[in-house]
């Protein structure tokens, strides 16, 4: 299956999972009297949103290079990631105040029923199945969007179990614990939603791949035949893509000609043994004299 169908098939699956699921959440919310069922709900229905907008991501990451965007275009999956970020800060901070709220009413709090403890049990199930079926495919396709909105199903699936506490104590006396979970789930979100806006930030601003990268790559490079050391080695993330700029240097006294063939084998066998590296700019210095 090539890219392109994994990527509608993923989104079609997460689209209608959540449509069902928040509407089922929001059924049992109001007809069971839970705050945070509602909330819940409205987690789920953001996610219907945050798998379109990694669907649209995703394919517009993949368009190929043209005159306007020698170095493709990547980075616009950053920016659905990104957006992912804030989507799920925005409901986390809606799930929140309607928790405030129900907190600081003067109105005694209803005590939930039975059904939205039921559907607390499903959502998790089907959430974290969910989760697993994304993360899966995204780390196949090693999309950082798809990771966020699988993350996204997590966050999901973590908040219904927020939820079922909630619920659960109310039920057992401790209506008050009915607002206060949607104020756990509120920090749980927000927390996901910064871990997801840092990462594409990091990735749209050439944030380096970090020493355990470099140091793999370093290792690999300096075996290659010709190869006496490295100079310089810098790598930069390009949305999923690696850069990387590199000086080796090579024996004095060879020829031009050789000294082209030791670059270009490098940056071949560098590209097939790291395939998230999309181009390796080389420079060729002469090796020091011992």
């Amino acid at each position: 299956m090539d890219e392109a169908k994994i990527v509608k098939k993923m989104s079609r699956v997460g689209i209608l999972g959540n449509v069902v699921l928040a509407g089922f959440k929001l059924f049992a919310g109001i007809l069971g009297r839970s705050g945070a069922m509602v909330s819940d709900a409205a987690h789920s229905l953001s996610d219907v949103f945050a798998t379109f907008v990694a669907y649209l991501g995703v394919r517009l990451s993949m368009q190929p290079e043209d005159e306007e965007h020698p170095y493709g275009h990547e980075r616009l999956e950053c920016v659905a990631s990104l957006i992912l970020g804030l989507v799920l800060a925005g409901t986390g901070l809606g799930i929140g105040y309607a928790g405030i709220q129900n907190l600081l009413s003067k109105e005694d709090l209803a005590v939930p029923t039975l059904l939205p403890l039921i559907a607390a049990v499903i959502s998790i199930v089907v959430k974290e199945a969910m989760f697993w079926y994304t993360m899966y495919y995204a780390k196949k396709l090693d999309s950082s969007v798809f990771k966020a909105d699988a993350w996204h199903h997590r966050s999901d699936a973590l908040s219904s179990v927020g939820s079922f506490i909630g619920i659960g104590l109310a039920k057992l006396g401790f209506p008050i614990m009915d607002p206060i979970a949607s104020l756990i789930i509120c920090l749980f979100i927000l927390k996901v939603a910064y871990d997801i806006s840092k990462d594409a930030l990091d990735k749209m601003l050439d944030t380096s791949c970090g020493k355990e990268v470099e140091e793999s790559l370093r290792s690999f490079i300096e075996k290659q035949p010709g190869v006496e050391y490295i100079d310089l080695l810098h790598t930069r993330q390009f949305g999923n893509k690696i850069y990387i700029d590199l000086e080796i240097a090579a024996k004095r006294d060879i020829s031009l000609i050789a000294a082209h063939e030791i670059a270009e084998s490098v940056h071949a066998n560098v590209e097939k043994e790291f395939p998230n590296v999309k181009h390796v700019m080389i420079h060729v210095n002469p090796a020091k004299e011992q």
